[in-house]
């Protein structure tokens, strides 16, 4: 493999203070490569006038942003064929805006009752507080976001993130997401940590960061020291390849690790980079063999600028069919879509029940086999309705739970709710009924 050209020589002497350099995520960062001459000079590129003509119409729309590190990874005998070129370098694929892609593919927009938040799901939200990243990627599935200002929130637009948390007791878990969290300086993180832990009902956060992957100085010895003030906490990162694992990156998942960090891992199915069970497979060993959980693949979302990197779902079934069997549970990630439309993630898994009847379910596992499993015959059917004070069971439940009221298919499945059906609001027969025509 060749690597890209090395810094020159006069940016970087002795040796010992090159390496001191190269490993201080802020010079990594300053460093970061953003124009073609720059790229054209580190990967050796010779593109044509046309070539770079049309990666510049996209740079225009799309900004590029590289770190030295992540760029150094790529193969520059053939670059365009590379998993990191292509999700680090603009392509004119970006500029293919299909008729279904949507600006807003998960209606983050419209579920946010306040500046920074994203409330969809009863328990939890997802907090943005950077909208700056260490690299642009090129899926991104908020681009319309990310890389146009480079900014950090202002005061008052946290405040009113925190008073609406402070506000909604039935929310038990924040998602710090952006942009990348981790890219805000220690002291800002710490402060926003701190304040979410001084909220009572706040009971885990969560933060969602590539930055070991793309950028893996980051993770200081000073910044594990801030995290682990806040446990529990837990960190999902993003590989999406085999070839994003290094010795530096690997080092940045041991140190969160040995903190007692939980990490997991969110995937997305890229086309031409990772739709291939052989490389899903060895990214997911890779991912538990450095102590990270493998927790979704998520099928690429339908967001402008992405289209060249959708695969259809059936190769994310065949890649999942590939893993479940093959390797251990623990390797296998959940394969999702995000709903369009901010109907949420949607597992969208291999089919192992095959059939079921009164008594009995047929399975299949994953050679093919055909198995039953018999239902038992003592079993006393209980509907739970969320009685809780007349259930004979042994819990205690908070006060969420008493005045909680099933929703969905939950309210469906229950027996104190009147409603047998869920009906879409434009359906044209309910709209005669109200009608009268």
């Amino acid at each position: 493999m060749t690597f890209v050209k090395p810094i020159p020589a006069s940016d970087i002497q002795p040796a010992e203070q090159s390496n001191a350099r190269w490993k201080d995520w802020k010079w990594q960062v300053g460093h970061s490569i953003t124009d073609l001459s720059t790229l054209e000079q580190m990967l050796d590129l010779k593109m044509s006038a046309s070539e770079r003509e049309d990666m510049q119409k996209t740079c225009d729309i799309f900004p590029m942003s590289i770190t030295p590190y992540y760029l150094s990874l790529i193969d520059t005998q053939d670059p365009f064929h590379d998993p990191i070129f292509k999700q680090a370098i603009p392509s004119v694929g970006e500029l293919i805006i299909e008729d279904y892609d949507i600006h807003d593919p998960l209606a983050e927009d419209e579920d946010s009752p306040c500046p920074l938040i994203t409330h969809r799901y009863p328990d939890r939200i997802l907090f943005l507080i950077s909208n700056t990243c260490a690299m642009y990627c090129r899926h991104c599935t908020r681009k319309r976001k990310v890389g146009q200002i480079s900014s950090t929130p202002l005061d008052e637009e946290l405040n009113a993130a925190f008073s609406y948390i402070e506000s909604h007791p039935e929310i038990r878990d924040v998602l710090l997401s952006g942009g990348d969290p981790l890219m805000l300086s220690d002291q800002q993180l710490d402060r926003i940590l701190s304040r979410l832990r001084k909220i009572p009902h706040i009971e885990i956060i969560r933060i969602g960061s590539r930055v070991p992957v793309v950028l893996p100085f980051r993770i200081t010895d000073n910044l594990v020291s801030i995290l682990k003030k806040y446990h529990p906490l837990w960190l999902n990162t993003h590989f999406n390849h085999p070839k994003e694992f290094t010795d530096d990156s690997r080092a940045a998942l041991a140190k969160l690790a040995d903190a007692g960090i939980p990490l997991g891992n969110q995937s997305v199915l890229l086309a031409g980079v990772n739709d291939c069970p052989v490389i899903m497979r060895k990214l997911v060993h890779e991912l538990v063999k450095n102590r990270v959980r493998p927790y979704y693949l998520f099928q690429c979302d339908l967001a402008e600028g992405l289209a060249h990197f959708r695969t259809p779902v059936g190769k994310g079934i065949e890649i999942i069919e590939s893993l479940i069997g093959h390797t251990s549970g623990l390797a296998v990630p959940t394969y999702v879509i995000d709903a369009p439309g901010g109907g949420g993630k949607i597992p969208v898994m291999p089919y192992y029940l095959v059939s079921w009847s009164s008594n009995k379910v047929v399975l299949r596992n994953y050679e093919g086999m055909f198995t039953t499993y018999q239902e038992p015959d003592s079993y006393q059917g209980v509907t739970c309705d969320l009685q809780c004070d007349a259930c004979e069971l042994q819990h205690s439940p908070d006060s969420d739970t008493v005045t909680k009221r099933a929703q969905g298919i939950e309210a469906l499945l229950s027996d104190y709710e009147k409603n047998i059906t869920i009906m879409p609001v434009d359906l044209e027969r309910i709209t005669r009924r109200t009608d009268g025509n």
